[in-house]
């Protein structure tokens, strides 16, 4: 896990505990929810597996193989930790035949859980959200902070950072992206994980700025604002008492820029702390304007919805729901230091 730094801030304030996670792999447990049942007929097989110790890619090139197609005709929504118990599903472009019998399907580690047909790939991003059940071990922390730092976590929600897993490996995939600009060939799958993670550092230190100023979650001059649940924009505007109120409701959010082509939307101060990180780092926002990659937006706070908890001993388990897009680790950094014993068995 990438753990703040002495210069990145806290959003809710200074750490309240310390833990471990992902000790073992059901410490960690992440449900898809996509929104949508599979249709019950039609050319893909719709496969709804659980999966442990393995990445999303791993097993759709796993599951390719079994059935015997390429492995673009294998679709799912969104990539899973491997460090993880995931349960998430896939589906397979069988026209006008049926799949291998599922008794020959033997991946390690992963078991399938139920069988549908449905009438489309699953594309990238069809997906509404994210349960979690995290367990955390070898908690220290005063109980009564913890406690109160969980009630802001579900009142006030978190900085909506993007996680360790757009950068790599060793956070190498932005070293990677510096030197793709400067004229390394990269695959066309590794340019696109280097965009994403060039796009994704700046986007988090426009965010830290506004940790900063304490400004992550409320509106200042000048900003542009996303509908919940949505990537629709508008703004920049006024903020008056209806803006504020559904502000405040979890309906709007402040956005930041995803760097590309183009004027980001935002003006005036909002405008000025985008504008800084793009100057202060002109080798990433030039190359992503090069690469073609258009000016975007992206939600500065997520709510962390149906956040329950249980303390007992130095175990505490954490479930809730996140949108899309979002990371389980801004919820954990919220909360104090986490040592990830995953990557420390590696």
């Amino acid at each position: 896990m990438m753990l703040p730094t002495s210069e990145t801030p806290r959003a809710l304030g200074p750490s309240v505990m310390r833990a471990a996670i992902r000790s073992r792999p059901d410490d960690f447990i992440v449900e898809e929810m996509l929104g949508f049942e599979p249709s019950g007929q039609g050319e893909h097989l719709f496969l709804t597996i659980e999966k442990r110790g393995a990445n999303t890619h791993w097993v759709a090139q796993q599951l390719a193989r079994w059935a015997g197609i390429p492995e673009h005709a294998v679709g799912y929504a969104g990539l899973k930790d491997r460090h993880a118990v995931t349960r998430q599903a896939f589906t397979l472009h069988l026209p006008g035949r049926e799949a291998p019998p599922l008794e020959s399907l033997a991946i390690p580690g992963v078991d399938v859980l139920a069988v549908h047909r449905h009438q489309r790939k699953l594309p990238r991003g069809a997906l509404r959200g994210n349960r979690f059940t995290l367990t955390l071990r070898e908690v220290a922390g005063d109980a009564d902070a913890i406690e109160q730092r969980l009630c802001q976590v579900a009142s006030r929600g978190v900085p909506n950072a993007f996680g360790e897993q757009r950068f790599g490996r060793d956070a190498g995939n932005v070293p990677a992206a510096r030197a793709m600009f400067a004229g390394r060939r990269a695959s066309r799958e590794k340019r696109s994980i280097y965009l994403s993670a060039a796009r994704s550092v700046l986007f988090n230190r426009i965010l830290d700025e506004r940790i900063k100023q304490d400004t992550w979650d409320r509106p200042i001059p000048g900003d542009v604002f996303m509908l919940d649940g949505s990537h629709s924009v508008f703004g920049p505007e006024p903020v008056d008492d209806v803006l504020a109120g559904r502000i405040a409701n979890f309906d709007v959010h402040p956005t930041g820029a995803l760097w590309g082509m183009g004027e980001p939307r935002t003006s005036e101060a909002a405008r000025a702390i985008e504008d800084g990180v793009a100057s202060a780092d002109a080798e990433l926002a030039e190359g992503l304007v090069r690469a073609g990659l258009k000016q975007e937006r992206r939600a500065l706070r997520v709510a962390v919805s149906d956040l329950a908890w249980h303390r007992e001993n130095d175990t505490l388990t954490l479930s809730f729901h996140l949108p899309a897009g979002s990371y389980a680790t801004a919820v954990l950094d919220a909360l104090g230091e986490m040592r990830d014993a995953s990557s420390l068995a590696a």
